[in-house]
């Protein structure tokens, strides 16, 4: 089963300096019907104004993991970590037993970014955190960036949950295959182009909740990038 929520009908805040799209409740937008994909609580769309950014916050028990879209962003937390992640780019924080950080946009230009929460497997963990530049990998693949599935071979960021997150660049008129299998869910979202999911239209922005599927084929329409959360049901 393959479930479209289109980008017109997610939830949505705006301020002065945060323009967020929500895929799940958050904050301010409730829906019953959108609490999340097996472990994955949140799905943020946000774009950050230049100079502007997350003041210093806490969290605990969660794996956040940011993909950087356009721009960078710049984070500190309360265990001394300080890096700047740009775009293609992923960073990944366990806020295990507890963590004060903040996120930053000190480029010129507005940073926009995905923010996945993952349910943790593990409770009780050290926080920490770490970011990594991927080497980009040739069009029609999607490459591992944070994994913690059984088996990962480590060249990924680790998870402290049984989930990956997936990206990657097709071309158009490409297909990618993907297995899910027994017992696992995927959330996928083009930050670019759209695709077709096992025959299943799926435009910029939007996300595809995917279920009971052994495998799928993803076929770009137009030159499309692409994220996809890979997590037990």
């Amino acid at each position: 089963m393959i479930q479209v929520q289109p980008f017109d009908r997610l939830g949505a805040f705006r301020n002065e300096w945060l323009n967020a799209r929500h895929h799940f409740s958050f904050g301010g937008y409730h829906d019953a019907a959108r609490m999340g994909v097996g472990g994955l609580r949140v799905w943020n769309d946000d774009e950050i104004a230049p100079g502007t950014g997350f003041d210093p916050h806490p969290h605990r028990e969660m794996e956040i993991i940011t993909y950087v879209r356009e721009g960078a962003i710049t984070h500190r937390d309360s265990l001394g970590n300080e890096g700047r992640t740009e775009a293609g780019d992923v960073q990944v924080m366990h806020a295990g037993t507890g963590i004060v950080h903040a996120e930053y946009n000190r480029e010129a230009t507005p940073t926009r970014l995905f923010q996945i929460w993952i349910m943790p497997g593990q409770h009780g963990v050290a926080p920490g955190w770490g970011t990594r530049s991927f080497p980009k990998a040739g069009a029609g693949t999607l490459t591992a960036l944070a994994d913690g599935r059984a088996g990962a071979d480590g060249s990924a960021l680790p998870l402290y949950a049984d989930a990956a997150v997936l990206a990657g660049t097709i071309r158009k008129g490409q297909t990618v295959r993907q297995k899910l299998g027994a017992g696992r869910v995927g959330y996928l979202v083009p930050s670019t182009g759209a695709v077709t999911v096992n025959g299943v239209a799926v435009g910029t922005r939007d996300g595809a909740t995917v279920s009971g599927e052994d495998e799928i084929a993803i076929t770009a329409s137009e030159d499309t990038e692409l994220v996809l959360v890979d997590v037990a049901a």
